[in-house]
C-alpha cells in the first residue's frame, strides 16, 4: 500500500473520484467539499492551496483524505494501523496539522499516533453523529409560517447568521461568511423559515447534490427565536426539498453534546448512520514535550 499526495484537486478525483462514489454516505464530507472546491475554487475555503492523499493497494484507492488549510485533516474510514501509519508519514515529511475529523475509530487512531510522533497536545473537540433522513416526519404542530428559498435580497442576513453559527459551535474564522453566502445563494441551497408576516426566523441549508447525496447544514436560528420550533420547521423543509429534488440519501452531522439539536432531527426522521469525532492538536509546550496525555476518546471539550 502507498500514499500518493497532491495539491492538484483534478488529479486527486481521477484518482479517488469512484471510490469515494461508492460509498455516499459515509464519504460526504468528501464529496462535497470536493465539488464545492471544484466549482468555486480554493477561495470557498482560505488562501493557502488545499492538500489531498489517497491511499492505493494493488493499484485501487482504500482511503483519502484532505486538508483545505487552516481547516483540519479529513479523513476516510481506515483500519487502526492505517491511520497511525499515515500519522507517522506526515509526521515524517513535516506537515503541520491543527487537527483531525474522521469516523470515531479512525480519529482516536490517528490523534493518538500524532501525538506520539509530534509530541502534540491532542484534546477532543467535538463528538459527532452522522444522520440519515429515514421517513420524514415534520413537526405537530408545525409553528405558523412558510418556508422560502433564501435570495440575493437576503444576502446579509445569510452572513450574519451563519457568522452567528461559527459562534456558536466555536469556529470563528473558521470560514468566510461571505463566500458561503454567495455560493448558497447561487444554488439555492439555503431555506429560511419565515413568520406569517414574512420575518425570517430560522435557517437550514443544504450542499448540492453529489453522487445522489445532499447533506444539510448548517441549521440555525438565534438565540432570541430559539425554543419555538423554528428549527425543526425549517430542517423538515429543506429535507423535503431534497427528496424532492431527487436526492436518494439526505444527511446531516449534529454535535452529541446539544442534546436539543440532537432531539430535534430525530423526530423529523432522521436516525444516526455513524459516530465522528474532531480532535483538536496544539503544539506540546516544552516541558511536557512527548509526555503529553493520551487521548482519550469520551472526554469531549466545549
Amino acid at each position: 500500500m502507498s500514499w500518493h499526495i497532491t495539491e492538484d484537486l483534478d488529479a486527486f478525483l481521477a484518482r479517488t473520484g469512484a471510490f469515494l462514489r461508492s460509498r455516499p454516505v459515509l464519504h460526504t464530507v468528501q464529496l462535497t467539499v470536493t465539488e464545492r472546491l471544484r466549482t468555486y475554487g480554493s477561495r470557498a475555503y482560505g488562501d493557502e492551496a488545499p492538500v489531498f492523499g489517497v491511499l492505493e493497494q494493488d493499484g485501487a484507492p482504500r482511503a483519502a483524505w484532505f486538508r483545505t488549510p487552516p481547516h483540519w485533516l479529513t479523513l476516510t474510514p481506515l483500519a487502526a494501523e492505517e491511520a497511525a501509519a499515515l500519522a507517522a508519514h506526515l509526521s515524517d515529511l513535516g506537515h503541520r496539522l491543527p487537527g483531525v475529523s474522521a469516523d470515531r475509530g479512525t480519529a482516536v487512531a490517528f490523534a493518538e499516533a500524532w501525538r506520539r510522533h509530534t509530541g502534540a497536545e491532542v484534546a477532543l473537540w467535538q463528538h459527532q453523529r452522522l444522520y440519515r433522513l429515514d421517513a420524514l416526519t415534520p413537526p405537530d404542530p408545525m409553528p405558523p409560517g412558510r418556508a422560502r428559498i433564501a435570495g440575493k435580497a437576503d444576502r446579509e442576513l445569510l452572513v450574519r447568521w451563519f457568522d452567528g453559527f461559527l459562534d456558536d459551535v466555536g469556529k470563528t474564522g473558521a470560514g468566510d461568511p461571505e463566500a458561503w453566502a454567495d455560493a448558497r445563494v447561487e444554488h439555492g441551497g439555503a431555506l429560511l423559515w419565515e413568520t406569517p408576516d414574512g420575518v425570517p426566523v430560522s435557517l437550514a441549508a443544504a450542499h448540492p447534490s453529489v453522487a445522489g447525496q445532499v447533506r444539510v447544514g448548517p441549521v440555525y436560528t438565534p438565540p432570541e427565536l430559539r425554543g419555538r420550533g423554528y428549527a425543526g420547521a425549517a430542517t423538515a423543509a429543506v429535507s423535503r426539498a431534497a427528496r424532492e429534488a431527487g436526492a436518494e440519501e439526505v444527511l446531516l452531522f449534529a454535535d452529541l453534546a446539544n442534546a436539543t439539536s440532537n432531539g430535534v432531527y430525530l423526530r423529523v426522521g432522521y436516525r444516526g448512520v455513524a459516530d465522528f469525532a474532531v480532535y483538536d492538536f496544539s503544539t506540546p509546550r516544552p516541558s511536557q514535550g512527548q509526555s503529553s496525555s493520551r487521548v482519550q476518546p469520551s472526554s469531549v471539550r466545549r
